[in-house]
């Protein structure tokens, strides 16, 4: 087995892993509203897109496939904004990371299929790094060291803060690296 093939092996299993967690949580949430279940159902498409991504070579319908990842790009910051609550740039920003994630699914699906550019790198690039960032950011968020150095521990950090920004941070991880192996 090559190394590309282990990398596959592992981005697979987290993937899936992403998938089953994320399919769990948008079932499962007690009292989430519509909002919530369709973020969780997208993340669950995407995880499981990107599961079979390095197997397959980008997919079998690339326009679809990026058409609806750039539909479900614009689902997140565009459902921040609700009737029922005033319109807050923190909500939007918040939401921002998932919507990078999906912009970047439906980049790589067109990556597979056309011919690379100066333009093109530069999404590549833009993108790659501020998954990277937004990555390093979830996984480091709960360290208990850098919490108590620089004072940034979270007052409403519960028990279940530091899984979810595990998964946040390996699903924005592995999304650059899938990026990046199809550039």
């Amino acid at each position: 087995m090559s190394a590309t093939d282990v990398v596959c092996c592992m981005l697979t299993a987290l993937f899936t892993a992403g998938a089953v967690h994320a399919l769990r949580c948008g079932l499962l949430a007690r009292g989430s509203g519509w909002r919530s279940r369709g973020d969780h159902l997208l993340h669950s498409v995407m995880a499981l897109a990107m599961a079979v991504m390095p197997w397959n070579g980008g997919g079998m319908l690339p326009e679809a496939q990026t058409t609806f990842f750039a539909a479900a790009a614009l689902w997140f910051p565009l459902t921040a904004v609700s009737r029922h609550r005033q319109f807050e740039l923190t909500d939007v920003t918040r939401r921002l990371p998932y919507a990078a994630g999906m912009a970047a699914m439906a980049w790589m699906t067109r990556l597979g299929h056309s011919t690379g550019s100066m333009a093109g790198d530069v999404v590549t690039g833009v993108l790659a790094l501020y998954l990277l960032a937004c990555a390093l950011r979830s996984l480091t968020r709960d360290m208990p060291m850098l919490c108590r150095a620089s004072g940034t521990a979270d007052s409403s950090t519960s028990i279940r803060a530091p899984y979810t920004h595990f998964w946040h941070g390996s699903m924005a991880l592995g999304t650059v690296i899938m990026l990046l192996m199809h550039h």
